[in-house]
């Protein structure tokens, strides 16, 4: 008896530091449903997993990302725009989440039109608002760019209103006024697949109301202590305009985002392995 209790104990003792190590390597990425977002934390899904780790995914509006965050309830998100676009959350949440690394420097926000579109700033809507039909093509309300294009319809006093939807439907209505030379415009921001796709331009700020951004990489309090070479992974994943772009125009290839995203890894799996630091195994 005593000799069968001490195998158990010892087969405890070795059993225990291999689940640690398996609890270590779980990560859960949350990520809003944007053409960049969902891009991004497909790839990471990928990498991470070719080097051993099991990593979730699982999309949701922004407010329940950071909420999650701020709560311990999920690991990382990987497309959150500041300091400007999202920051009513980041005042809201940020003192309970870490900042983590910037997946891309150089974001943008605005109004965007057809190049055939003759006006050529955000004032002159006003002037044309019959050939807009009124509307002004958005996303989700709890989308900060659909704040700030509210801040931007009080500021130039517009007499158009904002048409809350999905990205996917924003944009079909794009597709839709570009197919038959309608005037149409829609809150956009780059990096995006919409530049590759269509012919568009910015119109001009000139209040200054959308801020330029950086697309930061967010994680729960303790991250970085309790997984250090994840941490240290996400903070190495940065792109240029040119790799997002190229990454967005994969992804865009196949119904299941999985598949461009792996196109793109295979293209390109050497840098990507490069950011991800081997675990220590003790």
């Amino acid at each position: 008896m005593k000799k069968n209790i001490l195998i158990i104990l010892l087969a405890c003792l070795i059993i225990m530091p291999a689940c640690q190590r398996i609890k270590k390597q779980d990560v859960l990425l949350l990520y809003p449903n944007w053409a960049e977002g969902i891009a991004i934390t497909n790839l990471a899904q990928i990498i991470l997993e070719e080097k051993g780790y099991t990593v979730t995914i699982k999309r949701l509006e922004l407010g329940p990302i950071y909420a999650s965050l701020s709560r311990g309830d999920a690991d990382v998100c990987m497309d959150t725009w500041l300091p400007n676009t999202h920051k009513d959350y980041w005042t809201r949440y940020g003192d309970k989440i870490d900042l983590l690394g910037t997946t891309f420097d150089d974001g943008i926000t605005g109004l965007v039109v057809p190049t055939y579109v003759d006006i050529n700033s955000i004032e002159e809507l006003n002037a044309n608002k019959d050939k807009f039909n009124g509307k002004i093509y958005g996303i989700a309300s709890g989308a900060g760019i659909y704040r700030t294009t509210e801040d931007a319809i009080k500021a130039y006093d517009l007499e158009l209103t904002q048409i809350a939807s999905s990205e996917t439907s924003m944009i079909t209505a794009l597709k839709k006024a570009i197919a038959h030379n309608e005037w149409v415009v829609i809150t956009g921001w780059k990096p995006h697949f919409m530049w590759a796709e269509y012919d568009l331009k910015p119109l001009d700020d000139l209040k200054n109301i959308y801020p330029k951004d950086e697309i930061k990489i967010i994680a729960r309090k303790g991250f970085s202590t309790d997984k250090p070479e994840l941490a240290k992974f996400f903070s190495n994943f940065s792109m240029d305009e040119k790799m997002l772009n190229e990454l967005m125009s994969d992804v865009l290839k196949d119904n299941d985002p999985m598949v461009g995203a792996r196109l793109f890894y295979n293209k390109h799996k050497d840098l990507l392995q490069s950011w991800v630091v081997e675990k220590e195994m003790k």
